[in-house]
């Protein structure tokens, strides 16, 4: 069975979970995958430090997290962790809304569940460009 679960831990958030789930299910289908289970779970810095020390090494804030659980390449199953925080800044620093820093980091996690990569500038304008393709397909679903 497939699930799609949003959590909001310490965070007062909401977001249209039906409409975003509708648009990460055309993402999904639009690389040739399969939509699996794939759990979202908003948090605030402190949470998501914790996870980035203890599971990846890192003592610095980030604003995603992604985990994946599938088996299989063809099918996107996983954890995507984001800091609600982070995501309020960086709409700062990038004079972008709150709604789409939240959209392009929602779809980055996918994106790390299919397969895209972010280490090399050469991955960063790969996955910059997926991005950009898929906030305009949310446009026309939104």
């Amino acid at each position: 069975m497939i699930s799609f679960t949003y959590y909001f831990d310490n965070i007062s958030d909401s977001l249209n979970e039906l409409l975003y789930k509708t648009w990460i299910k055309e993402v999904i289908v639009s690389e040739k995958r399969k939509l699996g289970d794939i759990q979202y779970i908003f948090c605030d810095d402190n949470y998501l430090l914790n996870i980035n020390s203890t599971y990846l090494n890192h003592d610095t804030l980030t604003d995603i997290i992604t985990f994946s659980t599938s088996d299989s390449k063809k099918i996107i199953s996983g954890e995507i962790y984001i800091s609600i925080e982070r995501i309020t800044e960086n709409s700062l620093i990038h004079s972008s809304s709150y709604n789409e820093e939240l959209s392009r980091v929602i779809i980055h996690g996918v994106l790390h569940l299919i397969g895209y990569d972010d280490h090399s500038n050469n991955d960063k304008k790969i996955m910059r460009s997926k991005e950009d393709y898929y906030l305009l397909l949310q446009a026309g679903l939104f």
